[in-house]
């Protein structure tokens, strides 16, 4: 098993993986010590971003079972636009942007999949989208009374656009989910206020950021690869 890992994942990506899996777990332990829900999504999290940063669908599949654990999460902190947002719309995309990328394997491997991308039309088709479910999503938490209404709203936001993008196939994903990262770090740096548990969840969504920005530079690197611009072995 560690000889496979070994040969799928390049030293960087295990080392990333590793430190990723060692600091959510520490803060853990020093903040909680009791939730485990909040534990084990930390480290799906983890491990699905390092699979999402080489291409692979399994990634999608820990989307999925991540948004559930994560969803139930935020609704016992009163964060229902997460909660909405991650059960509503980002597990659902996750299973479209599985089936997408199942669909599209790079030269028949189904561990990587072809990177795609999107045209200027359907950038402003996705921008005027993202626009009606950011006031549609803003009433609605507000009938919810959604704790933090505002930066809630945003992180639907970014979270529909990194969805779209993920089914997409496109690289720029990865800096929509970065602009998530930054609005979540705030909000559950706001709920540890009140409650230093939620300390392990914005530390956790801080080591996000740092994958989420690594995932970019391997999927242009991957793009270039599959356009035939680099070599495949690095």
């Amino acid at each position: 098993m560690i000889d496979r890992l070994k040969k799928y994942f390049s030293r960087t990506e295990l080392l990333i993986w590793s430190i990723s899996e060692i600091l959510v777990t520490t803060a853990f332990f020093l903040f909680d010590r009791s939730d485990l829900m909040i534990l084990g999504a930390s480290l799906i999290g983890v491990t699905y971003l390092i699979l999402n940063a080489k291409g692979n669908p399994l990634g999608q599949v820990l989307v999925i079972l991540f948004s559930i654990l994560y969803g139930i999460i935020s609704y016992r902190s009163s964060y229902y636009g997460e909660m909405v947002t991650y059960l509503g719309m980002t597990m659902p995309m996750a299973v479209f942007a599985l089936i997408s990328w199942l669909k599209n394997p790079y030269n028949g491997n189904r561990t990587e999949v072809a990177v795609g991308g999107i045209g200027k039309a359907e950038t402003v088709f996705m921008i005027v989208l993202s626009a009606l479910v950011t006031v549609a999503f803003y009433f609605i938490l507000r009938e919810f009374h959604t704790a933090n209404l505002l930066p809630s709203t945003l992180s639907v936001t970014t979270s529909f656009i990194a969805v779209y993008l993920t089914f997409r196939r496109d690289p720029f994903y990865a800096i929509a989910y970065t602009a998530n990262d930054i609005v979540l770090i705030i909000l559950w740096i706001t709920a540890s206020l009140s409650d230093s548990r939620y300390i392990s969840v914005a530390v956790c969504f801080a080591v996000f950021l740092f994958n989420d920005i690594y995932s970019f530079f391997c999927w242009q690197k991957m793009k270039k690869r599959q356009s035939g611009s680099l070599p495949r072995q690095l």
